[in-house]
């Protein structure tokens, strides 16, 4: 999926196929063997930078929610606005995401970090199997005869329009799934590989006139857990958490569910105030030759991002389309069997026999003399193949 939230029966579909490939990878099943569930896997998510402070709703164990920006003597931003917020947002606050200065808040930086998101984790993935090479006494080529780095991705808007990726990452042996990795590559292993990239990588922003070229990293919030088939964080909860965001999109932000046309007014657009001037900074930034590669004008209804919220490697688990095709061979034979027809197999065939012999054309003894009568005209002249047609036919 590249733009809009999925609905209805349609959604629902993709959610739970989406469920049991994450799980698949974890437990085994859907042609993944049982013995990947011995595999050292872990959750992993990787945040955005900050682009400025935004209202935010802060929970705590026991159901407390703090304020928002307690600060004592903040004072005002120069654009007089105050650097604090004592409020303690309600979960349907429509403030939140929304910044406290929206003059004072890097609308460019927000836009290109989502338009180079993918790009920042495609690096990612590189560096983490650098690590990992690195950790095991290897170089890249030998670590492919010893481990397979596998995962399932989904990407996810926080409520300031900025995308996180929420991840598994799995070690395997060489292959796949299918053979477990070597005993120098556990848990402690991956997640020190993952920190260690999560932290080194950058990307670097085109330069353009009026917009200097900057380094985007991931933000310094990397959570990394490892997943367990008892307890808080299990196969179970990790799947269904993936599932829920696979099917989500912009439209949680505030912005549209597609595309900016040319006959838009921006002001006029049905979306909140922050998704307009991000929207605005996609439009702008997408006009400039130098930026033209982000295709920001034709994703800004994205808020630049232009990526796939969920994507998987190729040894991860089964996938998407192997999936659906179950599922409608599943339907189609549900389906035969409530309505009462039985399920054809390869053995069964049907024969059809049709056989047309010509009998004439015109009008009939009989027709030709009411039509005659109806009309007041002499009756037409008969052809000979149609006196027999009464009798045939």
């Amino acid at each position: 999926m590249t733009s809009g939230q999925v609905s209805g029966e349609r959604g629902e579909a993709h959610r739970a196929d989406t469920y049991h490939l994450v799980r698949a990878g974890l437990t085994g099943g859907k042609g993944v063997p049982d013995t990947v569930a011995t595999h050292p896997a872990v959750f992993v998510t990787l945040t955005a930078p900050s682009f400025g402070a935004v209202h935010a709703r802060r929970d705590k164990p026991g159901g407390h929610v703090e304020p928002c920006h307690p600060r004592r003597n903040a004072g005002t931003c120069p654009h007089g606005r105050p650097l604090s917020c004592t409020v303690r947002h309600g979960a349907d606050d429509g403030r939140l995401g929304q910044p406290l200065c929206p003059d004072c808040y890097d609308y460019t930086g927000q836009v290109l970090f989502n338009a180079l998101a993918p790009e920042l984790w495609r690096r990612f993935t590189m560096a983490l199997r650098r690590r990992i090479a690195k950790a095991g006494g290897l170089t890249l080529g030998e670590l492919r005869d010893q481990v397979t780095v596998s995962f399932a991705k989904v990407a996810e808007y926080q409520r300031r329009g900025v995308v996180h990726f929420h991840a598994v990452i799995r070690l395997d042996g060489p292959g796949g799934p299918a053979a477990p990795p070597p005993g120098w590559a556990g848990h402690d292993v991956l997640a020190g590989a993952i920190g260690q990239a999560a932290r080194a990588v950058t990307v670097d922003t085109p330069a353009a006139p009026g917009v200097p070229s900057r380094s985007l990293a991931w933000g310094d919030q990397v959570d990394i857990r490892p997943i367990t088939t008892t307890g808080e964080l299990t196969d179970q909860a990790v799947a269904g958490y993936i599932a829920k965001y696979a099917t989500k999109a912009a439209g949680c932000v505030g912005t549209l569910d597609r595309r900016i046309r040319a006959t838009d007014h921006l002001d006029q657009l049905p979306v909140t105030a922050h998704a307009r001037r991000l929207i605005a900074e996609c439009l702008a930034l997408g006009a400039l030759d130098e930026m033209a590669e982000l295709r920001l004008t034709e994703w800004a209804h994205m808020l630049g991002f232009r990526g796939h919220f969920s994507t998987k490697s190729r040894r991860y688990s089964t996938t998407l389309g192997a999936l659906r095709a179950a599922r409608i061979e599943h339907n189609r034979r549900e389906h035969q069997t409530t309505t009462g027809r039985l399920p054809l197999t390869d053995e069964d065939q049907v024969l059809v026999i049709a056989h047309w012999r010509y009998l004439g054309q015109g009008l009939t003894p009989g027709e030709a003399l009411l039509t005659a009568a109806l009309t007041g005209r002499p009756m037409p002249p008969l052809d000979p193949s149609a006196a027999q047609q009464g009798s045939t036919a």
